[in-house]
């Protein structure tokens, strides 16, 4: 199982052009961050987990040729904004692309891409192929998704345990139930957006706190903002085996 970072940032946070705090001018390109997104690859199959703005460049960068089912947590335009472009794949590989999505994600995108599903389609547009995802596992080829019940304020989103990878962004709130289905997991994503409380997104305390309830092996943070500081300077105050991810970073378990 391959898990690689295709972006770690986020739109919350400070402007680029108003960052104070140098992450943006940074030419550690660990603080380089695009749009939360992830692809997992494994006896080939490969998933892409949410297409935000920047999904293009990110397939690009990591030249992905194939692509069998994109996944996604939530609806918000930061995660679903790059839905065009897998028209690509669509022509590259001559078939649909199956969407996965909870009930919410599908309603957002019938009606932010409602050209894609017109009955009197556009030659050339995004073809795909409506999958709902509920509480129960479901399956993209012979990979068994497990879906995890989160919140994201009051948005119920969804985190994914794929065998022992462990994947939740964007979330605030998981409950004692859903932290069972991950306990014990290989790898850890989590959503650490800042120091600093935040209405909707984990802080970095609380990511860290709970990798350490579910006894996570190793554990990446991910959703990062400016906020939260210079690469290296939070890698140092970090736990043992507790990482921030970042863009392009590859995992192999």
């Amino acid at each position: 199982m391959n898990l690689t970072f295709l972006g770690t940032g986020t739109s919350q946070g400070v402007p680029m052009i108003a960052c104070p705090c140098g992450v943006c001018s940074s030419t550690d390109r660990r603080n380089q961050r695009l749009r939360t997104s992830a692809l997992l690859s494994h006896n080939g199959t490969s998933i892409c987990i949410d297409t935000g703005p920047d999904f293009r460049a990110q397939m690009l960068r990591e030249k992905v040729k194939r692509l069998d089912a994109v996944v996604y947590t939530h609806n918000h335009k930061d995660h679903t904004a790059g839905l065009d472009d897998v028209r690509a794949f669509n022509y590259c590989q001559q078939k649909e692309m199956p969407i996965w999505g909870d009930k919410l994600v599908l309603q957002a995108l019938q009606n932010e891409f409602a050209y894609v599903f017109t009955d009197t389609p556009y030659p050339g547009i995004p073809q795909v192929h409506l999958n709902e995802i509920t509480d129960v596992p479901f399956f993209i080829n012979q990979l068994e998704i497990l879906p995890i019940n989160c919140l994201h304020y009051q948005l119920p989103i969804k985190g994914f345990r794929v065998e022992d990878i462990t994947y939740i962004t964007d979330a605030n709130y998981i409950n004692d139930v859903e932290l069972s289905k991950i306990k014990n997991t290989e790898i850890l994503v989590i959503n650490a957006l800042r120091q600093e409380k935040h209405i909707s997104h984990f802080t970095l305390k609380e990511a860290i706190d709970i990798a350490v309830q579910v006894n996570a092996k190793q554990t990446f943070f991910t959703h990062i903002s400016h906020q939260l500081g210079l690469y290296a300077d939070v890698q140092a105050q970090l736990p043992k085996n507790m990482y921030l991810a970042y863009d392009g970073l590859k995992i192999e378990i």
